[in-house]
């Protein structure tokens, strides 16, 4: 699975840059057909509490997966767009297997 990380107007840190590919290659373990990851980060206006955006994408065969979430830091707001995507993939699976 390809990764692709875009930071939206800020340059992300080396340490929140291998934070996203640790938590987004687990997604493999659920669906191994991922081909890419695509994660946007952003900073929403205006400045607020939570006003960190992550923006997931999965690309698999002809379908694509979505998660966005909004939290206090970019950590936070991964962790909980993999959770989704995590509940999707297991939806999804189960969907391909009923055909």
């Amino acid at each position: 699975m390809e990764i692709k990380i875009k930071a939206i107007h800020f340059d992300a840190s080396q340490q929140l840059e291998s934070f996203i590919m640790k938590k987004v290659s687990k997604l493999e373990q659920y669906y191994d057909g991922i081909l890419t990851a695509e994660v946007a980060l952003k900073v929403v206006k205006p400045e607020t509490v939570e006003n960190k955006e992550a923006q997931i994408k999965l690309l698999i065969a002809s379908n694509e997966i979505f998660a966005s979430k909004i939290s206090n830091t970019f950590e936070e707001s991964i962790d909980e767009s993999v959770e989704a995507l995590t509940k999707q993939l297991l939806k999804y699976k189960e969907k391909m297997r009923q055909k």
